[in-house]
């Protein structure tokens, strides 16, 4: 595996490849790689030839500098572990790299963008759409590899692909969790131990709902519920659990079309999302 930290080196790489007719996956990633990470990676790994793996943590999709600061930089595990998966390329540029000096361009997606974390977290889809068009770029990868966790997110991602044409196939991989239900994340190592026994009641709480609302029970109702459940069960606030379309997050009044339950919820001083089909 090599680790490259500059354009110019990765695409002289990736320009071989394709001109070997390889096809090139990439996961886009902000590091302290887990479980859920690799098997973005083993996806990769059996749909594309060649894989890149990048690691950027990008100022840009955070509103809080706090959260910016705290985020948690392990490349020399994260190494590793992509050296054991067989990845090819480790690309992980500096922020200079990124954003050179005279930088001045954004990616804004509208509709999808809008509700949830677009409300919670003002300019975080510009910052997401604007990384994630540039590592394409970057990359010239045939096939991108995201987790359904970030459920918005691949929804942005698809979104801005489709109307940029952009010609890569976003993939999105299902949400891997810790036995006990709780959605991998690099957020759950700062959990204090009360709180991470008291986390997994998200997931569980949202299973029940979604039931509740398949067997045909008031869909505001039973969010409601949710929502006290929540509070309930440890979370100190729960900034939004709604039903919404699964293509364009917009409020769902039944159960006719794909819909899913999204949830934010702050539990011990960390804020955790997740989502499932109903």
């Amino acid at each position: 595996m090599q680790i490259l930290r500059t354009v110019a080196e990765l695409r002289t790489r990736v320009r071989g490849w394709k001109q070997d007719g390889r096809q090139v996956g990439v996961v886009p990633t902000m590091g302290a790689l887990h479980e859920g990470h690799m098997s973005l990676v083993r996806a990769a790994r059996r749909g594309c030839d060649r894989v890149i793996v990048t690691i950027f943590v990008n100022p840009m999709q955070f509103n809080n500098p706090d959260d910016l600061s705290k985020y948690p930089r392990t490349e020399d595990a994260d190494a590793a572990l992509l050296f054991r998966e067989g990845v090819d390329i480790l690309f992980a540029p500096g922020p200079d790299e990124v954003y050179p000096q005279g930088f001045d361009s954004r990616v804004l997606v509208g509709g999808v963008t809008a509700p949830l974390e677009g409300e919670m977290r003002p300019g975080h889809f510009e910052g997401v759409a604007t990384v994630v068009a540039k590592l394409f770029g970057m990359t010239q990868a045939d096939r991108a590899y995201f987790g359904q966790k970030d459920w918005q997110q691949l929804q942005v991602v698809r979104r801005m692909v489709t109307d940029l044409n952009i010609p890569v196939e976003v993939v999105g991989c299902e949400t891997i969790r810790e036995a006990d239900g709780l959605a991998m994340s690099s957020r759950n190592a700062r959990l204090d131990p009360l709180s991470r026994a008291q986390a997994p009641a998200l997931h569980r709480i949202m299973v029940k709902t979604a039931a509740q609302i398949r067997g045909g029970s008031e869909i505001a109702a039973s969010l409601a519920q949710a929502r006290d459940d929540l509070r309930q069960a440890g979370f100190t606030e729960v900034e939004y659990l709604d039903l919404r379309t699964a293509a364009m997050l917009e409020p769902a009044t039944g159960i006719e079309q794909p819909v899913r339950l999204l949830a934010a919820a702050w539990i011990g001083g960390v804020r955790l999302i997740d989502n499932i089909p109903v």
